[in-house]
């Protein structure tokens, strides 16, 4: 009796003996949970490189090989035609197109003439003359017919129209009394070139690259990054982007007489599509965007075809 009496108490000591390790644990586990400190760190393999997003690409526009371009988010009629060499009248004609300023993501824009297109006029100072739809009719040719002359009586028109024999006489000989002399009117000063009377220079810097030079469509001028950028004459921004290659950030700029301006590379550009800018605004700063050096890259061109800049700009001191 006494051996299992003891048994059991040795049994039931050990027993509390668990439970109050168990307890501790329990107390220790609650400490650790709500303890300050770092979370525990886990093994699980090696840690991930967060991933930046990319931001998009913007279209390049580069020029057609089939004669046709497809419209891609961000493209302007004017850097279409900008990147052909063409007039944006002529592609606004040849598609029938309502307003140059409206064409739609995926439209396919033909960049060469149909079959009795409308040529636009070439280069000179008159007005454009307004061409006819390709599907208006021609205007029918005018009939005229004889009509009824009423002539004042006299012998000679009397003997003409009714056969009748009529004396000839001498006309008399009337001299002109003699008139002073006038003098001649000046003539009129011929018409400013392209309707833009002042062009500025669109920066300071030296000038590098030539007008035809290795294929040059403009000149470069060499200057300092940030340097302003300004408008050469007062117009309207009608591309800002950097759709077109090999120009980086580029601004064009439509003024008086069918004329653009270009100014490519620029490091930012301060002026918007669609906004109207005068005569020495700053509207980029200069930089290297798609370029090997800082430089401003200036093209003028009319009806799409690009000209020599230095014979439009002033001469520099």
């Amino acid at each position: 009796m006494k051996t299992a009496a003891r048994a059991r108490v040795i049994g039931m000591a050990a027993g509390r003996r668990v439970r109050v390790a168990w307890l501790g644990m329990l107390v220790l586990g609650l400490a650790a949970c709500t303890s300050p400190g770092p979370a525990p760190v886990s093994d699980r393999g090696p840690a991930r490189t967060p991933v930046t997003p990319v931001a998009p690409v913007t279209p390049q526009i580069t020029p057609s090989t089939n004669g046709l371009h497809t419209v891609q988010r961000g493209n302007t009629l004017y850097a279409i035609a900008f990147a052909n060499g063409l007039d944006y009248r002529e592609i606004a004609l040849w598609n029938r197109l309502e307003s140059p300023d409206r064409i739609l993501v995926g439209q396919v824009l033909r960049l060469t003439p149909p079959p009795d297109a409308v040529e636009i006029k070439p280069l000179d100072d008159e007005p454009a003359p307004t061409a006819r739809p390709l599907d208006a009719p021609a205007e029918p040719p005018v009939l005229r017919e004889p009509q009824a002359v009423l002539l004042p009586y006299s012998d000679a028109e009397w003997a003409r129209v009714s056969g009748a024999p009529v004396a000839v006489v001498a006309p008399a000989v009337v001299r002109p009394a003699p008139v002073a002399a006038v003098p001649a009117a000046p003539a009129p000063a011929p018409a400013a070139s392209g309707l833009v009377e002042n062009w500025l220079w669109p920066a300071e810097g030296t000038l590098a690259g030539h007008f035809g030079r290795a294929g040059g469509k403009g000149i470069d001028i060499v200057g300092k990054r940030n340097a302003p950028v300004v408008a050469v004459a007062s117009g309207k921004v009608v591309y800002s982007g950097n759709g077109l290659r090999g120009y980086g950030q580029l601004l064009i700029v439509k003024h008086a007489g069918e004329f653009l301006s270009a100014y490519a590379h620029n490091e930012a550009i301060l002026v918007k599509e669609g906004d109207t800018v005068s005569a020495g605004q700053k509207i980029a700063l200069m930089g290297d965007s798609g370029a090997d050096r800082v430089k401003l890259h200036f093209e003028i061109r009319r009806y799409g075809k690009p000209l020599d800049p230095l014979i439009y700009l002033p001469e520099r001191s």
